[in-house]
């Protein structure tokens, strides 16, 4: 169990916590929401015991699972190492034990110690810890063979994995995750979603996966209003009532307000005649009814649009014989489709499978954008008559130029459009006033994600392609996203993890698995059995 008591937190004029109380359960699954910059992670940080409160107090077990963030920090550290350093109390035990082995003669004392050390390895499990290890990496998609090398030898995603592990091992009593999905396959997550539904201790999630707090969470605890309000259920459950909450609040304020006016009037008709008492009686009632004062929300939804300035011709793409290698690995094995116009097509499979790599090798010499001959080694891709890309790479790295405000960068391109439309456009996107003329090298992960939209919604493509959009995204932004797609006569190819577009956008499916891509003319719900 993790106890809040009265913990405020507050930057410069910002409050991001007033007065919170709440108490999170053992056996109970919390999903942490809110918009980005309400508090999440910040609140995490207080959990865990990297922050301190400016005022009231936190009480947590001595056990925690805590999803560190640092990727370099196990550099030099064997793979099953660093996940059996989740467990500290094992960890400063074996190491403590491998020192008095090592030293050339046993005295007495250390003898005496060795057996105490013993005595905490078989407490903890030591003796099965690299065996435990190795289930968890198993799970998490990191091979055998990499078990034994250094955390430095590991790729990105693969570290934020053994962290993940890290976090896993050692039955700790309460689990502290920001973000646990991020690098993830679906897979994977899917591997994760059953593991949490089995732990039985205290466990506290932040994520933007909707499909994932919906299957793993039994409460949300909702950062909104200054304050946490903890829901029964899922996301999608806190929503619900979230919304009903503040409609019966709405409707019992207006009906308040309507009695109050009513009163009012009879006070001001009759306050200096002879009907001072009743008039004094309605005073009271008046003070009696006052409306409850509602608390603004700090949840912010963009509204994202994907219109068209015309369509494409009937066929917006036609692949043949598309390869693609990187040394003696063919992840793009001869691939040949017909993509036609309004087909929604969502690329699944393994991270490292060769999605981002097609994509980019449909994309070396595609209509508006650079030329790139080194992203294909054979075959042909010829788009459509009118065929118009509107492309969001999942690295954003030199995307935006430097030097110039958000909305200068994006009247780069439509010159014709006045400053009032550029402004609106970034209104939309939650680029507000003055935010709008931000400088372009201080953007969020987040802004930047969102300006890049603006960048798509303003050029108005007849096709998308999108390489993990929802990267940076908050949950709000993520479901506007789902929405606009949805809505989008033209074509999309889209490179996701998020369950829920696969299931609601795509129309058919390009699977990749074991050095194959198959081509499923159906939806991803109706391929979704044979991946079980």
């Amino acid at each position: 169990m993790i106890s809040v008591s009265g913990v405020s937190m507050r930057y410069g004029s910002k409050t991001l916590f007033e007065d919170v109380t709440t108490t999170f359960s053992k056996g109970r699954r919390y999903g942490l929401t809110g918009p980005n910059g309400s508090g999440k992670s910040t609140f995490m940080k207080l959990l865990t015991g990297e922050l301190d409160p400016q005022r009231g107090s936190v009480v947590r077990p001595a056990k925690l699972g805590v999803l560190g963030q640092d990727q370099y920090a196990f550099d030099q550290h064997r793979v099953v190492d660093t996940v059996i350093m989740g467990n500290r109390r094992l960890w400063k035990a074996l190491i403590e034990r491998d020192e008095l082995y090592a030293q050339p003669e046993m005295t007495h004392e250390a003898g005496m110690r060795l057996g105490e050390l013993e005595g905490i390895v078989g407490e903890e499990d030591g003796y099965a810890a690299e065996s435990d290890a190795a289930i968890l990496l198993q799970g998490l998609d990191i091979a055998d063979q990499l078990h034994g090398r250094k955390m430095a030898e590991l790729q990105g995603g693969q570290k934020v994995r053994v962290l993940l592990a890290q976090a896993l091992f050692g039955h700790p009593e309460a689990l502290l995750l920001d973000e646990p999905t991020n690098h993830l396959d679906l897979e994977s997550i899917h591997w994760l979603e059953h593991f949490l539904e089995r732990y039985d201790g205290t466990l506290i999630v932040i994520s933007h996966d909707r499909h994932f707090l919906n299957a793993v969470c039994t409460h949300t605890a909702d950062i909104d209003y200054q304050t946490i309000i903890t829901y029964t259920g899922g996301y999608d459950d806190m929503v619900v009532a979230k919304t009903q909450i503040r409609s019966t609040i709405e409707s019992e304020n207006a009906q308040r307000e309507k009695k109050i006016a009513q009163l009012n009037e009879f006070i001001a008709r009759f306050g200096a005649g002879t009907r001072a008492s009743q008039v004094t009686s309605r005073r009271k009632e008046v003070e009696r009814l006052q409306t409850t004062d509602l608390a603004r929300s700090n949840i912010q939804r963009p509204y994202i649009k994907f219109t068209m300035k015309r369509p494409s011709g009937k066929v917006a793409v036609e692949i043949e014989g598309v390869k693609k290698a990187f040394g003696k690995l063919h992840v793009v094995p001869g691939f040949s489709a017909v993509v036609n116009r309004g087909e929604k097509i969502v690329l699944v499979g393994r991270n490292g499978a060769g999605k981002t790599t097609l994509l980019r090798a449909l994309l070396h010499d595609a209509p508006g954008l650079p030329v790139s001959k080194k992203d294909i080694d054979a075959g042909k891709v010829n788009w459509g008559h009118e065929a118009s890309i509107g492309y969001f790479p999942q690295d954003q790295t030199g995307q935006i130029e430097k030097g110039l405000t958000a909305a200068d960068w994006l009247h780069r391109f439509d010159p014709g459009a006045s400053r009032q439309e550029i402004h609106g456009l970034l209104g939309q996107m939650l680029f507000s006033g003055e935010e709008g003329l931000k400088p372009t090298e201080a953007l969020s992960g987040g802004e930047t994600a969102r300006l890049l939209f603006c960048r798509i919604m303003l050029q108005k493509p007849n096709v998308l392609v999108l390489d993990e959009p929802t990267n940076h995204l908050d949950l709000e932004s993520i479901n506007a996203l789902n929405i606009a797609l949805q809505k989008f006569e033209g074509t999309i190819l889209l490179v996701t993890h998020d369950q829920d577009l696969l299931e609601e956008v795509g129309t058919r499916v390009w699977q990749f698995e074991h050095g194959k891509i198959k081509d499923f003319k159906g939806t991803y719900e109706e391929l979704a059995p044979s991946l079980a």
